[in-house]
């Protein structure tokens, strides 16, 4: 019914006197399929390409992981299993929702099973994993666990949207509540199983990490802060770990940032402000190399350790920029050379931990957006300072 030559679904949706012959019903589900597919193509290239996939209603397409997280989320497990995957084990998803996750999860699992509420994505998942291991329950994740048996992987993305369609960030506001459901969870795993949640990016890991702990005493959880394209789209919790937290971003993996908190929390780079006062003129120090860390090391909280593990100064303790007089190849985040002070017409202008915003220091400046040069306003041992630069 779909396929690369279709007209797209805007201009689809005004033919409606060419398709006579297809009821109202049937006319909206060619509608659905076609921008689902126009949807999700880039985000979801494997679905794309197959034949006959079924695409759900706007909400859940645009909800739905990426093809990139999935297969992640697939990996980190697949690290985890015993002598690698998990060829005789069992995979359970008590929050499926389209599938994405779901179906690339199965891959590591003999068996997987799928739960889902909504009857209508369970009808499509039906229908898209004909041809996996997969059982498809129309079920809520408590129903489903009160006669399930149990499983090597247990995978949750909670709903984090409340009665009336506001968004929610907490774990116990989510639905299911992953706090109220964590004990019913541990005694559904096998003796070696995990838990994985995925949870929003807002979430405050700190919190998250101090709530989850009276529930799961005797676990450890390794977190994942998954970005794309510097965006920051996904936390991951899994059970089981060492503590051990990975800052990265899918489009550049060979610069992922792995740390735990003890190693953040017993560096004293984040000091070196002092050190940065000692600096002769450095807002007026052309040649020096400014540094701002992927939105992924920054979520994670690596402040200092990052200027202790590539030799940074610390511009402030509340400054997350860094900078040191020689360029360092392949920085986890953006790299600008200080250049000389300039009168500049145009500008890209950036604020971090400065008195003003960019709007306001655009206006002081009387500059207007855009070109190749930079003025990045920030405070330096406490004090306000402005550089100039280039992108490197």
């Amino acid at each position: 019914m779909v396929n690369d030559k279709m007209v797209n679904s805007f201009d689809l949706a005004l033919q409606r006197s060419k398709y006579k012959h297809l009821s109202d019903e049937e006319w909206r589900w060619f509608l659905q399929q076609v921008e689902g597919r126009e949807r999700t193509a880039d985000k979801l290239p494997t679905f794309a390409s197959f034949p006959g996939w079924w695409y759900p209603v706007r909400l859940s397409c645009e909800q739905c992981s990426s093809e990139l997280a999935a297969k992640y989320k697939a990996e980190i497990v697949n690290g985890k299993c015993p002598n690698g995957k998990c060829p005789n084990g069992k995979c359970l998803d008590l929050t499926g929702g389209y599938g994405v996750d779901t179906y690339f999860l199965s891959e590591n699992f003999a068996h997987t099973d799928y739960v889902e509420q909504n009857a209508e994505l369970c009808r499509i998942a039906t229908h898209n994993f004909a041809n996996k291991p997969i059982a498809i329950h129309n079920s809520s994740a408590e129903e489903f666990l009160a006669s399930a048996g149990q499983y090597d992987l247990i995978f949750l993305d909670p709903a984090r949207r409340d009665s009336h369609g506001g968004k929610v960030f907490r774990l116990e506001d989510c639905t299911p509540n992953v706090m109220e459901l964590l004990p019913t969870l541990l005694a559904h795993l096998t003796e070696n199983g995990r838990i994985l949640l995925k949870l929003s990016p807002m979430l405050d890991l700190t919190q998250a990490i101090l709530h989850l702990t009276p529930y799961t005493v005797h676990l450890s959880w390794d977190i994942y802060v998954v970005a794309i394209k510097n965006e920051v789209k996904e936390l991951l919790l899994l059970s089981g770990g060492t503590g051990q937290i990975t800052a990265i971003d899918l489009d550049k993996k060979d610069q992922s940032f792995t740390f735990t908190r003890e190693e953040e929390s017993n560096s004293v780079s984040g000091l070196t402000a002092q050190a940065v006062c000692q600096c002769n003129g450095l807002s007026g120090k052309a040649g020096l190399y400014l540094y701002e860390p992927s939105s992924a090391i920054l979520k994670a909280g690596a402040y200092k350790l990052i200027a202790e593990r590539f030799h940074f100064l610390k511009l402030d303790v509340n400054t997350h920029l860094y900078a040191s007089d020689t360029l360092i190849p392949n920085f986890p985040g953006r790299v600008w050379r200080i250049t000389e002070k300039q009168d500049l017409k145009q500008a890209n202008i950036l604020c971090r931990n400065y008195p003003l915003t960019p709007d306001q220091l655009k206006k002081k400046l009387h500059l207007r957006d855009g070109g190749t040069a930079f003025v990045i306003g920030c405070r330096v041992a406490g004090k306000p300072t402005l550089f100039f630069a280039e992108r490197v």
